[in-house]
């Protein structure tokens, strides 16, 4: 669910052929996230529904970017295509090379666990990047709602899933918390939001 939740963001962006205020970063950090916990799960033994689940995560958020790139403005496409061929090119590239030819065994599904961890609180902080411009307008228009509540429901699932399991780095909780504060604080907005 919360691969699809900004569905509703998209077709917004469609119907209006633009991105308008929207950020492109929850996006961007979500692939390189999924990215990394679909090599933690093929790596790991007997962690495919991890490979599977974000298999599918990295194909949504290509879709996801690639929308974003053809209905942002001109001087937001170059931002955004950099940061992402940085993030999602580059640094998972260099992941996976450093652990595949630096570590074996138990180090290696560590050191992909640590960094999938690690990434996991950059991908459930990436929606506090609109929260600049929620402060500034004091509406949570350009804060998908959608996408902030399936990222918190999501590190509960996953944090259940490492507890019955006993894989600790799948346990990393959700930090989108944060982002309902300004839902609660502007309760006017955080219906007309909830519709997007």
């Amino acid at each position: 669910m919360m691969f699809l939740s900004p569905v509703k963001t998209f077709l917004r962006i469609v119907k209006k052929g633009s991105t308008e205020e929207f950020e492109s970063l929850p996006y961007i950090c979500t692939l390189l996230n999924s990215s990394l916990w679909t090599y933690y799960g093929i790596t790991k033994p007997d962690s495919y529904l991890v490979a599977t689940v974000n298999g599918f995560g990295v194909v949504v958020e290509i879709v996801y970017i690639t929308m974003f790139l053809i209905y942002a403005p001109p001087r937001t496409i170059a931002k955004t295509a950099t940061i992402a061929g940085i993030v999602d090119v580059l640094v998972f590239a260099m992941a996976v090379f450093v652990t595949q030819f630096a570590m074996e065994g138990e180090l290696r599904i560590n050191v992909i666990g640590f960094m999938g961890a690690a990434l996991s609180v950059v991908m459930y902080a990436s929606p506090l990047s609109a929260m600049r411009l929620v402060w500034t307008t004091k509406s949570v228009e350009y804060m998908p709602f959608l996408l902030s509540f399936f990222l918190f429901l999501n590190g509960g699932v996953w944090s259940l899933y490492a507890f019955l399991v006993q894989d600790w780095f799948l346990g990393v909780c959700s930090l989108s918390v944060t982002s309902f504060i300004r839902y609660a604080r502007e309760p006017s907005q955080t219906h007309a939001c909830a519709r997007l």
